[in-house]
């Protein structure tokens, strides 16, 4: 896989998830998904409270993103009229998941991807 991350993608995946909690983000977890899969990485997640928040969000994303020379090869468009319930934003070997409570819990990412080890969540009891 072409790594768009620095040597170290665990410690990059790591500090967006802090950076996401540290801007509210709810539930962040931070998923090593090496060896499960060939198109990525890492899986970021977080729940989001409102479409103001996920913009946010988003920024601040987007500011990492160009603080660490990373490209954002693909964010998921936002069909006019949406709610913003999930947004997807790839940056390679690192995927970031930005959701509402209500389709994080539909979709339950962290149980789909069950084997994957968990590397950072919110609590710190990972």
């Amino acid at each position: 896989m072409d790594d768009t991350l620095p040597a170290d993608n665990r410690a990059a995946a790591i500090e967006l998830g802090k950076l996401l909690r540290e801007h509210r983000g709810g539930d962040v977890v931070v998923m090593d998904l090496r060896g499960l899969n060939t198109w990525t990485d890492f899986f970021v997640l977080a729940t989001v409270t409102s479409r103001t928040h996920l913009q946010g969000l988003e920024r601040h994303i987007k500011e990492f993103s160009q603080e660490k020379g990373i490209d954002i090869l693909r964010k998921s468009p936002v069909p006019r009229g949406a709610d913003d319930a999930w947004r997807l934003i790839d940056l390679g070997v690192l995927v970031i998941h930005l959701m509402t409570a209500k389709t994080r819990s539909f979709y339950e990412l962290e149980r789909l991807w069950g084997a994957a080890a968990v590397v950072f969540c919110e609590d710190g009891k990972c």
